[in-house]
């Protein structure tokens, strides 16, 4: 959980520079075969994620939470195109990237950088952190030799690294300066859009604190968007301007983090939360227990697939997919039930 009290800047106080959409998302679907016997017969599929769309304006984070294996990591790796979508449009700045090839992608992935969750197996052991943040700039042909050990010490020294430590090895590092290599590898590039995959999830809690000051502060500088793939609600709070809640790979509540934490329409969201423990002894809030294990994205249940643990589900719930609709001015939710 992030301390708010060590920062007074929120989204609400950070402007947004352009209500233009850098990044766009339509009905994104991304269902891995299930294969078996010696032909590799596809006998099913994984349904990681079904039919999920966003967007996300110039400066802006985009929360995207939900349980483990909701399929949030794998949203931000097809959107990327590490994972080849099955079905969908992805749009970065207007021009659609879906099917691009290899070689047409390649000056694409300047604009869209990752960080990834964990900070110890995303760095190659075998590299000094300078070639790490520095390989993208060679690679790209933006920068080699002196020029570029320059960039890469600015850096460094912009994301709470000294340009001395370039020449260190990771092992040489704590877990919260290794993920700060990993933001300096993403930022190398100067893109438009990161990614970020849990980024803090495997940090300790002041750790988390620094590292997510960090990312605002570096969104405000270079006018970054970001997708912020999360399961813990109060970072989310912390750094999201809009936030999204999957459900077994598709979009149950989209809105801004405001309104969704103050008045939130999705049962599932509801449930979501009630967990969060409030830092006030006085204040309490109603537990919303749910029932039941999450579904097998493998075997979906039909209609609304949160209806097997809601508490208010009705038979039309069992049968009729919920449309994903603006109840409010900025605020979508896929519920029968409003």
């Amino acid at each position: 959980m992030v301390d708010a009290t060590e920062t007074q800047e929120t989204p609400e106080t950070r402007p947004r520079t352009n209500d233009a959409p850098v990044l766009e998302v339509e009905g994104l679907k991304k269902h891995f075969p299930i294969k078996k016997g010696i032909i590799s017969r596809t006998v099913g599929h994984v349904y990681a994620v079904d039919g999920v769309s966003f967007s996300i304006n110039q400066g802006e984070t985009l929360g995207l939470v939900g349980e483990s294996g909701c399929g949030k990591s794998t949203v931000g790796r097809t959107v990327l195109r590490l994972l080849e979508p099955t079905a969908g449009r992805i749009k970065l700045e207007g021009q659609d990237i879906t099917d691009l090839s290899k070689d047409k992608m390649r000056p694409i992935r300047r604009q869209m950088q990752i960080i990834f969750q964990d900070p110890y197996s995303s760095l190659n052991p075998r590299m000094p952190a300078g070639k790490i943040v520095g390989e993208a700039l060679e690679i790209h042909g933006i920068a080699r030799g002196k020029e570029k050990d320059e960039r890469v010490a600015e850096i460094f020294d912009r994301v709470g690294l000294r340009s001395s430590q370039m020449d260190s090895f990771p092992h040489e590092f704590s877990g919260g300066q290794r993920q700060r290599i990993g933001i300096a590898r993403a930022l190398a590039l100067n893109p438009k859009v990161i990614i970020g995959d849990e980024p803090v999830s495997a940090l300790d809690v002041s750790i988390q604190a620094q590292v997510i000051n960090l990312l605002m502060d570096l969104q405000d500088e270079y006018r970054l968007s970001y997708l912020f793939i999360a399961h813990d609600l109060a970072v989310v709070e912390h750094i999201s301007h809009r936030i999204a809640v999957m459900y077994l790979g598709r979009i149950v509540e989209y809105t801004d983090k405001k309104t969704l934490f103050t008045n939130p329409l999705h049962p599932y969201t509801e449930a979501l939360l009630s967990a969060v423990p409030i830092p006030n002894p006085a204040v309490r809030r109603e537990k919303r227990v749910l029932e039941g294990d999450v579904p097998s994205p493998i075997t979906p249940p039909p209609g609304c697939h949160f209806h097997t643990r809601c508490p208010y589900a009705e038979e039309r719930c069992r049968i009729e997919e919920p449309e994903l609709k603006e109840i409010r001015l900025g605020h979508v939710v896929a519920c029968h039930l409003r």
